[in-house]
């Protein structure tokens, strides 16, 4: 029992601090998506340490300690995204007093139950639909919502990138992105509420790092990244939805939140846990939301099973430009983070070249 208590405890230790290390690869990065996970293990190995091993030496307090303070440091990474941070703000009404709403999916490219999906959009009436990894399956069977959504913006693709988008709402202007591959779309969409209010839509999903995907987060971080810099430059109300391949708490999302300027909702509010839907205990967020001041969010959570590993993320939300309220979330930049961003951007772009030399070779 005692060389099992050490033994695990050095696993949970050095998981716990590989994110630590400024290194992009997939074996530094992945660790941050089971911050939870590791912190309930670390408390349960804590805890059995305390209660079955009998001789407390030099090495028991040594590794007690440091599971301590690894526990003490997911728990200040995780608390802003629980109730205990503080309570959010609901707006009064918005400036046009009208309720809008957006769903955004990750459909799994290979899963055929598209009735699941659209009996919930035909339940739940969103005025927008994003979805991810969409190809010309999903296209062809997502047609049957033309008729309520009747403005469309699509990128069909077989490599489990593609996006579409359908909305009740008149689309104004929509353009696909490609910042740093071409085969990794963005959406840019300009919209109309009914009371004639203009706001932007970006949609996203870049690559995750890990041993299936890209070696690295290089892709991932420039991608989102240079999303967040064409954000900051919108002089207009923004609403950031998709699969970020990314949890909140990670260091490029904060980045990502102080270089675009905007309010991440799960703060202070809950976690809404989207992968992966079929284990529960191994569930994070990595579909995340963002959204400028002059949007406040009303309701925000994840709907029923539709076939996918992810669960949809559905929000409804007002906008009102006139409510300074929500200006106090908003983070500065840090001193270097501009020069990081762009950084980050251009690892992207070179990463993506030099993985398009080696296939080609």
């Amino acid at each position: 029992m005692t060389l099992i208590f050490y033994i695990l405890s050095i696993i949970l230790i050095v998981f716990n601090l590989l994110p630590m290390v400024p290194n992009q690869h997939w074996v530094f990065r992945v660790w941050d998506f089971g911050r939870i996970q590791l912190l309930v293990l670390e408390i349960i190995i804590a805890t059995l340490g305390w209660i079955f091993l009998k001789e407390h030496n030099l090495y028991f307090w040594i590794i007690q300690a440091l599971l301590g303070a690894v526990m003490i440091q997911n728990l200040v990474l995780l608390i802003p995204y629980t109730p205990l941070y503080r309570l959010k703000k609901r707006s009064p009404g918005g400036e046009a007093n009208h309720l809008l709403s957006s769903l955004s999916v990750n459909v799994y490219q290979f899963n055929t139950e598209y009735n699941r999906l659209i009996e919930l959009i035909n339940k739940e009436k969103p005025d927008m639909v994003f979805t991810v990894e969409s190809n010309a399956d999903w296209e062809n069977a997502l047609s049957v919502l033309e008729t309520e959504y009747p403005y469309h913006h699509k990128h069909s693709l077989e490599n489990t990138y593609g996006m579409h988008f359908y909305s009740k709402l008149e689309i104004t202007k929509a353009q696909t992105h490609f910042f740093v591959a071409d085969n990794i779309p963005s959406f840019e969409i300009e919209l109309k509420s009914p009371k004639n209010i203009p706001f932007v839509f970006f949609g996203v999903h870049p690559p995750p790092p890990s041993p299936s995907e890209e070696d690295t987060s290089k892709e991932r971080d420039g991608d989102l990244l240079a999303v967040a810099k064409s954000v900051k430059n919108l002089n207009r109300p923004v609403l950031v939805m998709g699969d970020f391949n990314n949890v909140a708490w990670a260091k490029s999302s904060n980045l990502f939140r102080r270089t675009s300027g905007l309010i991440d909702p799960r703060r202070g509010y809950g976690l809404v846990s989207t992968f992966h839907a079929d284990y529960r205990l191994l569930r994070v967020p990595i579909d995340l939301l963002f959204h400028s001041t002059e949007i406040f969010i009303e309701d925000f959570k994840t709907l029923g099973h539709i076939g996918s590993d992810h669960f949809p993320m559905y929000c409804s939300f007002y906008i009102d430009r006139n409510d300074s309220s929500q200006e106090a979330e908003v983070e500065e930049r840090e001193e270097g983070d501009k020069q990081e961003a762009e950084e980050m951007i251009e690892e992207g772009k070179r990463e993506t070249g030099d993985r398009d030399v080696i296939a080609s070779e």
